[in-house]
């Protein structure tokens, strides 16, 4: 079986979008979840959040990093109750992971699916989504 230059080129791209992924999880692998439920990213030297410094109140990412760190420890509800949006983000993330080096190593066409998953609904969705977490995170806020 030849590869042609399209092959390989779709075949590279899976190995980057995987590759990205698995890093991301492995980065959460190494941080301690934060038991406030958010500031966990200055473990890895990132300042406080601005937004909380100067309003006290959480900013709309708020608790994503500390999501993360729960979720790849398969702490699924504490993720969830941290931060919503964290907690199907790092699920996305890991489904990312699996299907781009799945992709990469046997060049199934994943990216077809993507093209029909990909639209503006689901950006709305997303959007919608995030902006509910948002205010979960404004509501169980300490």
């Amino acid at each position: 079986m030849t590869l042609t230059r399209e092959d390989i080129a779709r075949r590279v791209a899976a190995l980057a979008i995987g590759a990205g992924c698995l890093g991301i999880l492995l980065v959460a692998v190494l941080l301690a979840p934060s038991g406030e439920g958010h500031g966990t990213h200055t473990q890895i030297g990132l300042p406080r959040c601005g937004w909380v410094v100067a309003f006290d109140t959480p900013c709309p990412t708020c608790g994503m990093t500390t999501a993360y760190s729960h979720a790849v420890r398969a702490d699924l509800a504490t993720a969830a109750m941290t931060q919503p949006m964290g907690a199907l983000l790092a699920l996305l993330t890991a489904a990312g992971a699996v299907g781009g080096l799945h992709a990469a190593l046997t060049g199934c066409r994943l990216g077809r699916f993507m093209d029909t998953v990909l639209s503006a609904r689901t950006l709305w969705v997303a959007l919608a989504l995030a902006a509910g977490a948002w205010i979960y995170k404004l509501m169980t806020w300490a």
